[in-house]
């Protein structure tokens, strides 16, 4: 029986994470595999600063995925975040002459127009529909109603082209196919947040190491995204200034760190041991981890636009590595005055695994988790059998699968608003594409002018007096003829 199951990784600033799982019929999964690799030397803030030693990872995940499995991996899901990541609004306006009624195909044309926009360095990697105005009122689905103004909202999310173009190299140069590329706070967000929280209103802060995302939703539409330059290893920087090396900042502000401490419940005699050597006093420790802390809510805060501050029932949801500091919901409820804040350690979806990683419940497998969640396609390629030389065969006997070629380009109506983002190939194949059907429309174009031309041209001449003039001679003839006979 051939083996299914699927794999995602996430490229994160600290890991690069590779995950493999099969989905079961009760809608649970099982973890099949889990393997990382130390990315700071090559991920920066997210995204990929040296490609080279990030297809190195890339590929030892895959080989350590495929050993475990037993089997090629024929794709894998991938998702794409940090630094320079944002959300921008957009509004196309199609008018008609008179009551017309809003078709599939008038939307499609907005959706394009949208799509065309262009971006001095950045790349639309998504775009959400915000909603749709129908002359003066505000529609979610305009097709069937007459109007004579349509206007087009939405959501556009952009990326730097040189991050998008990395990416996209670091998978090519490894030889990994991608089978989908999703926007990884958005495949997040679908894993952690409940229906209610999306509807009623809600902000959703993925506290990650060099990065905090911050997503706004309301009315289960996404209204807001950006990525702040600050993370849980900014505030180990800002302890290690109290002259100490940053393994041991991080070991401390893992064993002492509290995002709030009550002022009488400090005591100024209190020092903390950083060997059996050194030590520092706990206040100093405990106002560096609040204030730098303190700058990242506040930085959150004031990325949630002005018109759904009071429209977040749902609350804060926080996420991530940072949410494991201890009272973190008080930090943010003292800043942001909303009470309703919740720490989202893991996914909504059921998960057997016996991996560590998995079972600890820290939230620094949700993005990868929901990358996992998003796939429904079979990753497995040939299964992998030992030869008598210690190397391996695919079961066919011929040696191991290369590279796949990635999916089909499909229109980008198809795939707007999901998270989905285009692959370089599939960008190519969908702007070869516009441009032949641009240039059979141009076609078609210059040949109804040309006929139109022609038949101005037939018109004008019979229309001419030396043509008149040549007729009513020719009847006059056939006139006297027809009298004579």
């Amino acid at each position: 029986m051939p083996k299914e199951f699927i794999v995602a990784i996430e490229l994160g600033s600290s890991k690069i994470t590779g995950v493999a799982g099969k989905k079961n019929l009760d809608g649970s999964i099982s973890i099949l595999a889990v393997v990382q690799e130390d990315s700071t030397s090559c991920i920066r803030k997210g995204v990929v600063y040296n490609i080279d030693k990030t297809v190195m990872c890339l590929t030892n995940i895959v080989k350590k995925l495929e050993t475990t499995l037993k089997s090629k991996i024929a794709h894998v899901y991938v998702g794409v975040g940090g630094q320079s990541i944002r959300s921008m609004k957009n509004v196309i306006v199609k008018e008609m002459t008179e009551e017309t009624v809003v078709s599939p195909e008038m939307i499609n044309e907005l959706m394009d127009a949208n799509r065309n926009m262009s971006y001095p360095e950045q790349e639309i990697l998504d775009a959400a529909t915000q909603e749709y105005k129908v002359d003066q009122q505000y529609q979610i689905d305009p097709v069937g109603i007459q109007c004579t103004r349509l206007e087009g909202n939405f959501l556009n999310i952009l990326w730097r082209k040189s991050f998008y173009r990395n990416l996209n190299k670091c998978f090519d140069q490894a030889g990994i196919a991608i089978a989908e590329m999703y926007l990884a706070p958005l495949a997040m967000a679908d894993s952690v947040l409940t229906e209610t929280e999306k509807r009623a209103g809600c902000v959703l802060v993925d506290l990650g190491a060099d990065t905090t995302t911050v997503s706004v939703y309301f009315k289960n539409i996404l209204r807001h995204l950006a990525v702040i330059p600050l993370g849980s290893n900014n505030i180990t920087k800002d302890i290690a200034t109290l002259q100490m090396e940053e393994v041991d900042a991080e070991r401390m502000k893992l064993k002492h760190g509290s995002a709030f401490t009550d002022n009488s419940d400090i005591d100024n005699s209190l020092s903390l041991s950083i060997d059996q050597d050194r030590s520092i006093m706990s206040r100093d420790f405990i106002n560096i981890v609040e204030g730098r802390l303190q700058e990242i809510i506040e930085n959150v805060w004031f990325q949630v636009p002005n018109e759904y501050i009071d429209k977040l029932l749902g609350g804060i949801i926080i996420t991530g590595g940072g949410s494991n500091m201890r009272n973190i919901e008080r930090a943010f409820r003292n800043h942001t005055h909303i009470d309703k804040i919740r720490v989202a350690r893991f996914i909504t979806t059921t998960v057997h695994a016996n991996q560590a990683e998995i079972t600890a419940h820290n939230g620094m497998m949700n993005t990868v988790l929901g990358l996992l969640e998003k796939g429904d396609m079979n990753c497995a390629g040939e299964e992998i059998t030992g030869d008598l030389f210690g190397g391996s065969t695919t079961t066919d006997g011929t040696a191991p699968a290369g590279d796949v070629q990635h999916k089909n380009a499909r229109p980008i109506t198809e795939i707007s608003g999901k998270g989905i983002v285009q692959t370089e190939e599939e960008k190519k194949k969908v702007e070869e594409e516009a441009r032949l059907k641009r240039e059979a429309e141009e076609a078609e174009q210059r040949r109804k002018e040309a006929e139109e031309t022609e038949r101005l041209r037939r018109e004008k001449r019979e229309n001419s007096w030396w043509n008149k003039l040549f007729r009513g001679m020719k009847n006059f003839g056939e006139t006297i003829i027809k009298e004579e006979e």
